[in-house]
């Protein structure tokens, strides 16, 4: 069970991170690449969409226990150390205080996802739903062209 606690440990240490990367993206001195990227892994992070669906056994999960930390990672080498310094301590603040933005980012990443969806759906429904009323009309009509 020590593993299962050092995993747990590991996890919320990644979590703290996430939110340290948030900060550094919003960050005026980050540079404009790595800001990009950050934002790219946050919204990863957030999102219930992955690379690798989680109820596939085993690689379900690899995503989440190798790509993340390996994208932080790269993304932390793009960011300047006191700047990171700087998003680390305000990320341990926010941890202190409760995480209620962690919420409400996930809520809004899960609503953009949503409204994607709906507005896939729609231009699907749009663009095949009278196909086939189409190829009626057009037989008809020259139906009663005909003599």
């Amino acid at each position: 069970m020590a593993w299962l606690a050092a995993l747990k440990a590991r996890a919320r240490a990644l979590k703290a991170e996430v939110v340290a990367v948030y900060f550094a993206a919003r960050h005026p001195r980050t540079p404009w690449y790595a800001k990009g990227f950050l934002l790219a892994i946050v919204a990863y992070a957030l999102s219930p969409i992955d690379l690798i669906p989680d109820f596939i056994p085993v690689l379900g999960f690899v995503d989440d226990i190798i790509l993340l930390p390996f994208a932080i990672a790269l993304a932390v080498k793009m960011i300047p150390d006191d700047v990171m310094a700087e998003c680390r301590a305000q990320a341990s603040q926010l941890q202190l205080r409760g995480s209620w933005v962690g919420r409400i980012g996930a809520a809004l990443i899960v609503l953009l996802w949503l409204v994607l969806i709906a507005l896939a759906a729609m231009w699907a429904h749009s663009t095949f739903a009278y196909e086939g009323k189409r190829e009626l009309l057009t037989e008809e009509h020259a139906h009663h062209r005909s003599p």
